[in-house]
């Protein structure tokens, strides 16, 4: 299904890794394991220059300026999860109910009155989660996309991430950001039959059925809102994550509607831009590989891939997945 990738676009001058099938590092012409693509991005007169490449440091820094910028994120007070059963490693396949109770025992809905969560939320029923369906684009659904672009751009978070962008020559202004995060999370392509029948947005927060089992569905807000209508039913996790505010992690196993989802993995209590805005920068600086942040001083891993059968613009990829890893 996914790939790693096999270009240096955005990659130049990053350093070797064993886990890439080719690379894009000063020496990779002399140890003959360049892309092929590396002297159109990587030349003197490239897209990318060693300049421009994201690295380890700068994605730790600039993780933990967008955690602190999350100002729409819950309070302690606004959540209250009950995670009951936690399931080893030999259980998580099981597709046993482990927990009698629901995983959310209160969150204040009050949250979703701010415009992120309200535009964000009104996307989430324009998709059909069976895969081989064709999407059908209403104009108001084009209409709430660009209002939750506009809305996100709004924040603190999400122009932090642009200015780090634009400093690294990725955007030359704000316009060409928001077209491409438009393509990027919104454009749609095939995982079926050929039917244009998803999109990154969908997959990562709206979730899809595939083969009868979920795939993709890694938001908090959809989870508590499905559960909510029962249905969705909450059987068990394998992660908590080590924070003691929001946003926190949670690897979990659940049923939706019976179909079950092994290991799925949630920021629990973020904002929608805090997802958005985070899975963006990991796609964009380490598309299929692990991206290592830092969020409150512990460290954590976003695994990105991007759809390689299909793309839009000048080679560029569309969003396949996106998740926060738990270990």
């Amino acid at each position: 299904l996914y790939t790693a990738p096999d270009s240096c676009e955005g990659r130049c001058g990053e350093p070797f890794s064993e886990e890439d099938e080719c690379h894009c590092h000063t020496e990779c012409e002399r140890q003959r394991n360049c892309c092929e693509d590396h002297e159109r991005h990587c030349g003197p007169d490239g897209f990318s220059s060693s300049r421009d490449s994201i690295s380890e440091q700068e994605l730790r820094e600039l993780s933990e300026q967008l955690y602190g910028a999350d100002h729409n994120k819950a309070r302690p007070s606004d959540i209250a999860i009950n995670p009951q059963h936690r399931a080893g490693p030999e259980e998580t396949g099981e597709q046993q109910d482990r927990s009698p109770q629901p995983l959310y025992k209160y969150v204040n809905e009050e949250l979703f009155s701010k415009p992120t969560y309200s535009s964000f939320i009104k996307l989430l029923d324009n998709y059909q989660r069976a895969t081989g369906r064709e999407e059908e684009v209403t104009a108001e659904e084009l209409r709430e996309q660009d209002k939750f672009l506009e809305e996100v751009m709004k924040t603190e978070l999400m122009q932090k991430l642009l200015a780090f962008l634009r400093e690294k020559n990725r955007y030359s202004s704000e316009q060409e950001f928001v077209d491409d995060l438009r393509e990027m999370w919104f454009g749609l392509y095939s995982r079926g039959d050929g039917e244009r029948d998803s999109s990154g947005f969908e997959h990562v927060f709206s979730g899809e059925v595939k083969k009868g089992k979920v795939s993709g569905f890694h938001n908090w807000i959809r989870f508590y809102l499905l559960e909510k209508q029962g249905a969705v039913n909450y059987f068990s996790h394998n992660f908590n994550g080590p924070w003691d505010t929001y946003p926190d992690v949670l690897g979990l196993q659940f049923s939706w509607d019976g179909f079950y989802k092994e290991v799925g993995s949630a920021f629990i209590g973020c904002s929608p831009e805090f997802e958005f805005g985070l899975y963006t920068l990991c796609f964009l600086a380490r598309p299929g590989r692990a991206c290592h942040l830092s969020l409150g001083g512990h460290s954590l891993s976003v695994q990105t891939y991007p759809w390689t059968k299909s793309g839009y613009g000048s080679g560029r990829k569309f969003i396949a997945t996106a998740y926060v890893m738990s270990p």
